[in-house]
């Protein structure tokens, strides 16, 4: 990976400022990336017969196609993401059907998960969503930041952060 890329992080929280807030902003500031946090937009779930066009997620996957890097940023809900990142991460993988030269463009792209939890270790399930979904679009997974916060979140030290440098 070269350094310095261009990153985005794609947050998806029922907390507005909750712990994966937290952890996706100290990674934004120390990276110097974006935030984009699903909460400010309207993003519909996939539709096969594609009825959902009048919402925010092709104005948005745009903007986040001039990134090099994307990190996707949710808590760990009952071992999966949380709903509006799941809702996202579907349509990404539904440009292949509509939009594929939108989709396409994606290959290449690094993409990384940020998440927190209220567990010591996450489950595989959770990231292999992740995984699965960025080697189907011809990502390039760098790996997960993770922070248990069972007992509170923590800033965490400079060298975790490293991870997607």
């Amino acid at each position: 990976m070269t350094s310095k890329l261009k990153t985005a992080i794609i947050l998806g929280s029922s907390r507005a400022q909750g712990n994966t807030y937290h952890l996706a902003n100290a990674v934004a500031e120390h990276q110097g990336a974006t935030l984009f946090n699903l909460a400010d937009y309207q993003v519909k779930p996939y539709d096969y017969e594609h009825k959902n066009d009048d919402d925010d997620f092709n104005s948005l996957i745009k903007q986040l196609l001039t990134y090099d890097q994307l990190l996707f940023a949710s808590p760990i809900y009952w071992y999966a993401p949380s709903a509006q990142l799941k809702a996202f991460l579907d349509r990404m993988s539904g440009l292949l059907d509509k939009y594929k030269p939108l989709g396409r463009q994606l290959r290449g792209k690094y993409a990384g998960v940020i998440s927190t939890g209220a567990c010591a270790e996450p489950t595989n399930c959770f990231e292999q969503i992740f995984s699965l979904t960025f080697n189907y679009l011809g990502m390039n997974y760098q790996g997960m930041l993770f922070q248990d916060c069972s007992n509170g979140y923590l800033p965490p030290n400079d060298s975790s952060l490293e991870i997607f440098s």
